[in-house]
């Protein structure tokens, strides 16, 4: 099976870690095989958001 990876990015406020959790679900349910991770902290400092 072929690996893709998807990542979303954004700014605190914008919802980028709402949207990898329902992506997230959405795969599982889907049958896919799902890792979910979250950096976040900076953007109250102006930084980005990763998930």
């Amino acid at each position: 099976m072929e690996t893709k990876s998807i990542m979303i990015v954004g700014v605190g406020g914008q919802g980028s870690l709402l949207a990898s959790k329902l992506l997230g679900r959405l795969l599982v349910d889907e049958g896919y095989d799902v890792k979910v991770s979250e950096v976040h902290g900076m953007s109250q400092r102006g930084g980005s958001v990763v998930t």
